[in-house]
């Protein structure tokens, strides 16, 4: 299929200011077009502003989102657009990795990654959605993970975030299809950058497959421009995440993060 540069206008809206792979892909997008840096302290976004403002993005303009506050999020997504115009692209990226060990004990903490990673991007996501579809028109760039395929013993909070997800963004595409608005769902293996520095840090090895976060972004907006629902990053991963399905659990729960 020929690419079809350009096919969303409107303001780009990245949910995680500060997320390599968000940055990387709004960077992608942000020729001629205003681009919005949502995160938490918007004062300090300066070097996410160079990146984005280097890519030849005509506006760049950074605002407060906390996204545990899910109360505050029709408010700010209704300000969104009264102030900047319609959302052409929402690139929703931001997230934690948690700790692993740390999760599988302490309910606050297990409680607090699934808030941020599922509970807070359905609502994010939801609100998106609606306000596309009363245009007909957008697109919803969601970053999944191949943790959720199928989820190892080893990190099985953040896993298991990432399947309900993964489900979620799944079952809305199918939602939004025939309504002008589309969701591209991004899985990617282990990225190595600033959200894996500390597992790095600590002994643990990129998984194989792995990439960084310019070879998700890459990847994430030539399927964008191509019209396609879902990528897999490297596209090696989708057959190996579907190997996967098959290894049986005695030797699956002893496969490293």
């Amino acid at each position: 299929m020929a690419e079809q540069i350009g096919t969303d206008p409107g303001t780009v809206v990245l949910f995680g200011g500060r997320s390599e792979i968000g940055l990387a892909t709004a960077a992608r997008l942000a020729a001629g077009r205003t681009v919005v840096l949502a995160a938490r302290r918007p004062d300090d976004l300066a070097d996410s502003v160079a990146v984005i403002t280097a890519a030849g993005a005509d506006r760049v303009v950074t605002v407060g989102f906390d996204a545990d506050d899910v109360d505050s999020h029709p408010g700010l997504i209704d300000r969104l657009i009264a102030e900047h115009g319609p959302i052409g692209i929402a690139v929703v990226a931001f997230g934690i990795l948690g700790d692993a060990a740390r999760a599988e004990t302490d309910v606050a903490h297990a409680l607090q990654i699934a808030h941020t990673d599922y509970y807070a991007q359905v609502s994010v996501l939801t609100l998106l959605a609606n306000a596309m579809r009363a245009r007909h028109s957008g697109t919803l760039i969601v970053f999944s993970s191949v943790a959720g395929v199928r989820v190892r013993r080893a990190n099985y909070v953040y896993g298991s975030t990432k399947a309900g997800l993964d489900g979620f963004a799944s079952g809305l595409t199918d939602a939004l299809a025939g309504t002008g608005v589309r969701l591209l769902l991004a899985r990617p293996g282990f990225v190595i950058g600033a959200m894996t520095r500390d597992l790095m840090a600590s002994g643990v090895k990129p998984a194989p497959l792995s990439s960084t976060p310019d070879e998700v972004a890459d990847a994430v907006v030539r399927a964008y421009h191509r019209g396609r629902a879902t990528v897999w990053i490297p596209a090696a991963l989708g057959a190996a995440a579907f190997a996967l399905q098959f290894v049986p659990r005695a030797i699956w729960r002893r496969i490293p993060r």
